[in-house]
């Protein structure tokens, strides 16, 4: 076969050209995914673990329970009863007291439920974890929680008792590591109630009185209006009329300035309601390798839930029901005069008022007062909402409409010292990833109340947590059998071994639009998306050191949809990590027709050794950008030059369409090595070396590394299967990496 290789630094020839519709663009990463490992909650062929709480009308523990006493409903549908035993840990640190001696045998047996024997003691270490997190608050109301929580660690935290102290505001700040030492968690409660916090109050404030500023000048400029009409003459008209003209031009200008607010408060709100439910997020999981019951005690004001963050907040609580962590939720605001959902109806009220006298839209003839669109939102704000939800369905509870606090806070350390563990397997093996709701009750026994956690998302996989909402059916998907595989996806994990991120690997998914339902409004003006992409990054023992994911929810004007359709749209996510072998699985999953496909790909991250030649993966390319100055990211890995180069994930390169195939890799000399390294490109089809070219390497760039691209005319190749292998000779030896690809006519 003859072959002419052409070699160039910057890769300009011509590629294909279709356009591409992303959320992500390379470079950019919208999430951090938390890393995710053990569980206390799992759904698989092992037993689901609840931990429960009981009390008498005092509020006392009540001991001395049998598995008769208790029942599990899941989705409605009683559950058998695997074992259950009562774990109660005395103040002693280290020491745990048997409520009945008679009841325990040192052993870890379970209690079914035929028999009626009390539960036995579980030998769990004496310890237990608390986190204290204030939440943004008013000066008054941090004032209130300061002077609570120091009550709370005055007595509660004793030598077997850990607690840590958070402080959430546009992120999460650390203000005292765990430890059991209530000195310093007194003085980290001091100085989170002197910190101030960002609000959105203001700029409320500012737009209930531009509103009201409108209705005055609407006001003005009618009258001006109506004494003009009514019969005004000369200067008077001319000046009546000037006047209503000045005061109309006032009101528009003012309404400009009310809806920059506007959108302002609605896109600070998103902010802080993901800011909330990220950092609740991150403590929770970070408690979850601690075993038996933990608890967050949550100080705020109202929780408020926008649209957007509705699914983060229904994954804070299942992270914390698979974590085994109880969320004790504190109205910060204390003993309220008027009730939360009277105030959150009378601001919806206002907000209606208020779009009802300025009108509408001129484009859509909406309201535009966003506000109208947060009803939920605001009904949620109340703490007996928002906030009684979070705590009640995590088996804590809500604490609120009291300045006194003190007695309340006692017993969330009772909780967490004397508690049942019950287990039962579901007799739902379906692993759908849904929200599957769970009770426990206790049968003939009145005057007692139970805690419990009240649900989970039923995915076969322990090391998927925490899980958001958008995940959940995405990782059930992935571990079904036969593999999905219901539409085309492209994937790929590239390694890029740079001496200052060793261990960077990009992660990137091809999604062809046409694979994904595009749903058609009601008013056939706009399509929708609803699709998400999930990446699981597992080590050579099999176990999850990442996951990576996003959600899709694109949409447009009808009109395009078909352009649309001949895109694709690209999810890129950066991870870092430790030199080894791992394998990367993918799945997309469409929500609205349930259909999915996986894709499974290794990547091996060598050790860096600076006195070794490295070399990255060799990268196919599909397409080049040219970047603007200001789009220019010298720590792109995917840039080289003026350009960003999007690679090709396995999709046959046609002879029709395409006539060159173009690569790109990065090479990074040893230090010290002041020889130009050689490269020798192998084009191969089976064990058949089908070409070979040796050529020199330019020097290294100011970061130490050689960039470089070149192309092959496709024009020789016949249809079929190749490996393009790069080697790379310096003084101190070779490295070669090696990519398929496949040609078509």
């Amino acid at each position: 076969m003859n072959m002419r290789i052409y070699v160039c630094y910057l890769l300009v020839c011509a590629l294909t050209t279709s356009s591409i519709t992303s959320s992500n663009t390379f470079g950019q990463q919208t999430q951090t995914p938390l890393s995710q490992q053990d569980e206390t909650i799992r759904v698989s062929t092992a037993e689901v673990l609840l931990d429960a709480v009981v009390k008498d009308k005092r509020g006392r523990p009540v001991p001395g329970l049998a598995a008769d006493d208790f029942e599990i409903y899941e989705d409605g549908v009683r559950q058998q009863i695997r074992s259950l035993r009562l774990v109660k840990r005395e103040s002693d640190p280290g020491r745990n007291v048997v409520a009945d001696p008679a009841a325990s045998n040192g052993t870890t047996a379970t209690t079914p439920t035929t028999t009626s024997v009390r539960a036995p003691l579980d030998s769990a270490p004496g310890m237990s974890a608390t986190a204290l997190v204030f939440d943004r608050l008013s000066p008054e109301a941090r004032a209130f929680a300061r002077d609570a929580a120091l009550s709370y660690a005055g007595e509660g935290s004793r030598s077997d008792g850990f607690v840590g102290v958070f402080n959430i505001d546009l992120s999460l700040r650390v203000a005292q590591p765990y430890t059991t030492d209530t000195r310093l968690v007194r003085e980290a409660i001091n100085n989170s109630g002197s910190r101030s916090s960002s609000s959105h109050a203001s700029t409320v404030d500012q737009v209930q009185s531009l509103a009201t500023s409108q209705e005055a000048l609407g006001a003005k400029a009618a009258a001006g209006v109506a004494a003009a009409s009514a019969g005004g003459q000369g200067n008077d008209a001319s000046g009546q009329a000037s006047a209503a003209g000045a005061a109309r031009a006032d009101q528009i200008f003012a309404q400009m300035t009310q809806r920059s607010l506007e959108v302002f408060e609605m896109l600070q709100r998103d902010q802080q309601g993901y800011a909330t439910t990220n950092a609740l997020l991150a403590v929770v999981n970070s408690m979850r390798r601690l075993p038996g019951r933990k608890a967050v005690v949550f100080f705020s004001e109202g929780l408020a839930i926008p649209p957007a963050v509705q699914a983060y907040f229904r994954s804070v609580i299942s992270t914390a029901n698979r974590a085994g962590v109880s969320i004790y939720a504190v109205d910060a605001a204390g003993l309220r005069v008027i009730s939360g959902n009277k105030a959150a109806r009378d601001e919806i009220t206002r907000l209606g008022n208020l779009a009802a006298n300025r009108g509408g839209d001129e484009q859509t003839g909406r309201p535009l007062t966003m506000g109208l669109e947060r009803n939920e939102d605001l009904l949620r704000s109340n703490p007996q909402s928002g906030l009684g939800q979070l705590a009640s369905e995590t088996g804590g509870f809500l604490i609120a409409d009291t300045n006194n606090l003190k007695d309340r806070l006692r017993q969330v350390d009772e909780d967490l010292r004397t508690y049942y563990l019950l287990s039962y397997v579901p007799q739902n093996q379906v692993y759908d990833g849904r929200f599957r709701q769970v009770e426990v009750k206790l049968k003939q026994r009145s005057g007692l109340d139970v805690q419990a956690r009240r649900g989970y998302y039923a995915i076969n996989a322990n090391d998927a947590s925490p899980v958001l909402a958008y995940e959940a059916p995405a990782l059930a998907a992935l571990s079904s059998q036969p593999r999905a595989n219901a539409f085309p996806v492209y994937a790929g994990a590239l390694s890029f071994p740079h001496a200052t991120r060793p261990g960077l690997v990009p992660v990137i998914v091809s999604v062809p639009s046409r694979s994904v339902t595009f749903a058609t409004s009601s008013d056939k003006k706009s399509y929708t998306t609803d699709f998400a992409v999930v990446a699981l990054v597992r080590d050579d023992k099999q176990q999850v050191v990442r996951k990576l994911s996003n959600q899709y929810q694109l949409s447009g004007p009808l009109d395009k949809l078909e352009a649309v359709r001949q895109s694709e749209v690209l999810f890129y996510r950066e991870a870092e990590l430790e030199p080894g072998r791992y394998q990367i699985e993918t799945i997309v999953y469409d929500v609205p027709s349930g259909k999915a496909s996986a894709r499974t790909m290794s990547v091996e991250v060598p050790g860096v050794d600076e006195s070794k030649l490295r070399l990255s993966s060799v990268v196919i390319i599909g397409r080049v950008e040219e970047l603007s100055a200001a789009d220019k990211n010298p720590n792109n890995p995917l840039q080289a030059g003026d350009v960003l180069i999007y690679p090709n994930l396995g999709e046959p390169l046609k002879k029709a369409t395409a006539k060159r195939m173009a690569f790109f890799f990065t090479a990074y000399p040893a230090k010290g090595d002041g020889a130009a390294p050689k490269m020798m490109i192998e084009i191969l089809q089976g064990t058949r070396t089908l070409a070979q070219l040796q050529s020199d390497l330019p020097a290294p760039d100011a970061m130490g590394r050689i960039q470089h691209a070149s192309a092959l005319p496709l024009d020789g190749f016949q249809p079929g299967t190749y490996e393009l292998r790069i080697t790379v000779r310096g003084a101190q030896g070779s490295v070669s990496r090696s990519a398929q690809f496949t040609v078509e006519p």
